[in-house]
């Protein structure tokens, strides 16, 4: 098995994804084989970091997957040298109430894979107290595997030696400190990063964080601490299925939110992905199977998106002849009959479905949904039971077609964000993850 380490922190904010993406460029750059992998159901942070270690990131999520599904995906680190997973959130923060396998915290994942944590904390405004934290990290989960910390914002050298007093003091290794520095920031959206394709000098930056990276922490140090179960490698055959042979699949800023684990899946099985960008107004292949349009920003370009009268056309004549389109939450959104931007401009979309939603009454809608089928949607049967994540800030004004499932959230709870159906035609406002096993 390959050595891995997570990188987490107490809560969001504190710096993570700076230190993993630096990390990730600055081992490449030494000649170390990264595998890269995102706990929870970000779908931003993958793409970054792709772009930092020239290696494809996977989710791992123990709400939404079981422990089959989890090692199967473990596995695609195979030739790396060393595994670095990042963490969502805080590294105990999750859901109450369990899922397939666990509550979807980092810490889950870390303790089953054998992965010591790298603590990254924010030592604004404290000094020794910073180790109390830190410790109580270290130590709220006896098991867990603790590898050390590194210090981030920190504003001077006084202010660090203050630091590593305490630290020492606690019996906690630091593996790296960095200095306060307003220019490493990644530009965000409402739902987190902006994507990577949308970072005017992405590379460029990576570049810096690495070069940051190299000077204020430990490399080899924190190579050493990587740790493993040494279980062996699981079975290939628990990625998810593909829903048809032939899948034309919208792909551009627009709709760019898919797992990357499901499509491996896809592509392992022998099926065939034809991407097509609807916001250059491609139509999807007319030889596919299915029209997949994945979640993204769709509200960012609604007047493009309504003035793409081919990708309309396509979409139409796709489900004239009785074949499969599916949309996930900004896929549903432009299948549905319109969409009304932050400024309360209507824009008419595809009207393939009657679902209207409004930026201009925003409305969070955020977490795990439990989804089990009403009606048949590509690739799963009525009663399938269905895993995934929502979030967006759209209301629905109105979802009048037959409802595609009965949808709760991660306690349990039902929501409205039925999903509809209109004859060969579905869509759902969560993002699918993996099939529920039990």
């Amino acid at each position: 098995m390959i050595p891995g380490l997570m990188v987490s922190a107490p809560a969001s904010g504190t710096g993570k994804t700076t230190v993993m993406l630096g990390v990730l460029r600055a081992l490449r750059d030494a000649g170390v084989t990264v595998q890269p992998f995102k706990s929870g159901p970000d779908y931003i942070d993958p793409a970054f970091h792709r772009a930092a270690s020239g290696r494809e990131s996977y989710n791992l999520d123990s709400w939404a997957m079981g422990h089959a599904l989890t090692d199967t995906i473990a596995a695609e680190s195979a030739g790396a040298d060393i595994i670095f997973a990042e963490g969502s959130m805080g590294l105990y923060d999750g859901v109450a109430k369990p899922g397939a396998s666990g509550h979807g915290t980092g810490a889950e994942l870390a303790l089953r894979m054998g992965w010591p944590v790298v603590l990254v904390v924010d030592v604004s405004g404290q000094a020794q107290s910073a180790a109390a934290v830190a410790l109580g990290f270290a130590r709220y989960l006896p098991d867990l595997p603790f590898a050390g910390v590194i210090l981030n914002r920190v504003a001077s050298p006084r202010h660090e030696r203050l630091i590593r007093l305490g630290m020492e003091a606690a019996g906690l290794r630091v593996l790296g400190a960095l200095p306060r520095r307003g220019d490493l920031v990644l530009p965000e959206r409402h739902l987190g990063l902006v994507q990577a394709t949308e970072h005017p000098d992405l590379d460029r930056a990576i570049a810096d964080y690495a070069t940051f990276l190299r000077d204020h922490v430990d490399l080899d140090a924190l190579m050493q601490c990587a740790g493993t179960t040494g279980r062996p490698p699981p079975r290939a055959t628990g990625l998810p299925k593909p829903p048809a042979q032939r899948i034309a699949l919208a792909r551009d800023a627009a709709f760019s939110f898919t797992y990357p684990h499901l499509l491996e899946g896809w592509r392992r099985a022998g099926a065939e992905v034809m991407p097509f960008s609807p916001l250059a107004d491609e139509a999807p292949d007319p030889g596919a199977d299915l029209v997949w349009l994945p979640g993204g920003y769709p509200e960012l370009h609604a007047g493009r998106l309504a003035a793409a009268t081919r990708f309309h056309a396509g979409l139409q004549a796709h489900a004239g002849r009785a074949r499969p389109v599916h949309g996930e939450c900004g896929g549903y959104m432009a299948l549905g009959e319109a969409l009304i931007d932050k400024d309360g401009t209507r824009h008419q979309m595809a009207g393939l479905l009657g679902l209207v939603t409004s930026y201009a009454k925003r409305k969070m809608h955020l977490g795990y949904r439990r989804a089990q089928l009403r009606r048949p949607m590509p690739g799963f049967s009525v009663g399938a039971a269905l895993r995934g994540h929502e979030f967006h800030y759209s209301s629905i004004l109105a979802q009048p077609d037959t409802p595609l499932a009965e949808v709760r959230d991660a306690e349990g709870t039902i929501v409205p964000e039925t999903g509809s159906v209109r004859g060969p035609v579905t869509g759902t406002f969560f993002h699918l993850i993996a099939e529920d096993q039990g």
